[in-house]
């Protein structure tokens, strides 16, 4: 199923029918017709909130159901890794801290068109500058068929490593040992393209063009057929520590 969270004040409110309590609700209100989520991959970057010109779509609420100040950490993706349904158009996207202390400063901002029937990426990328409170970022189309293919997974890579070279994701199957590149050779703020993978568990590493060792690597990693992944990539590439938060680590969010 696509994971989906619709945004009212940008897609259209559901209807009553009458303000009779007894009255039919008319629930065919309009549908969004593109979708996009939101990831905080901003190095060293706060925690923010994602906005859609300037209409917030990703907050926090409390068990109270009122919004909190805690926005979306750094390595973390909006709505537990939902899309946010919006209408087509041109939108400025943009990120803004969520700190109470210094509330509302943008920190990233990027112009995006998105059509109806096409799903959309937000990552906040590269080196946050404490000074000037400010990052990168990026928007990439999630170009999968719409159609289920219930004989392999889908697999795409994203570089959001502001300092890294292109680099291909391999994925080798754990329990056959065949290793198997997955797309190209991906610079900094690009994606590759979503391709097939046999269902299994994987270990997962990236290299640079002409190189044997791996860069990076997560392994244990599960793809099952019908579904859909984005692998990321965030962190300092010249960090060599297994621990440290800024160290380079591959993420796995499911599209579909």
């Amino acid at each position: 199923m696509m994971k989906l969270r619709s945004i009212a004040v940008l897609a259209g409110i559901v209807a009553l029918a009458s303000c009779d309590k007894n009255a039919v609700q008319d629930i065919t209100g309009v549908v969004p017709l593109a979708k996009i989520r939101f990831f905080n991959f901003g190095l060293g970057a706060p925690a923010v909130n994602f906005f859609a010109n300037d209409t917030k779509v990703t907050a926090i609420r409390s068990d109270a159901g009122t919004p909190v100040s805690t926005g979306v950490a750094q390595g973390g993706v909006a709505s537990g890794g939902l899309y946010t349904g919006v209408a087509p158009g041109t939108y400025q996207f943009s990120s803004q801290i969520s700190d109470t202390t210094i509330k509302n400063v943008t920190v990233t901002k990027v112009s995006q068109t998105v059509e109806a029937g096409k799903t959309y990426s937000f990552f906040m990328s590269g080196l946050y500058d404490a000074v000037t409170r400010t990052a990168d970022g990026f928007i990439i189309e999630d170009s999968y068929p719409t159609t289920f293919d219930y004989t392999r997974a889908l697999v795409r890579f994203v570089n959001a490593i502001y300092n890294s070279s292109p680099m291909t994701l391999y994925a080798k199957d754990q329990t056959t040992g065949v290793e198997i590149p997955v797309g190209g050779a991906v610079a900094y703020k690009a994606g590759g393209v979503f391709a097939p993978v046999p269902n299994g568990v994987y270990d997962l590493s990236t290299r640079v063009a002409g190189s044997t060792t791996n860069v990076i690597v997560r392994t244990g990693v599960s793809f099952s057929f019908g579904n859909v992944y984005t692998i990321g990539a965030r962190g300092d590439i010249t960090v060599v520590s297994t621990t440290l938060a800024n160290r380079p680590q591959l993420d796995n969010t499911l599209n579909r």
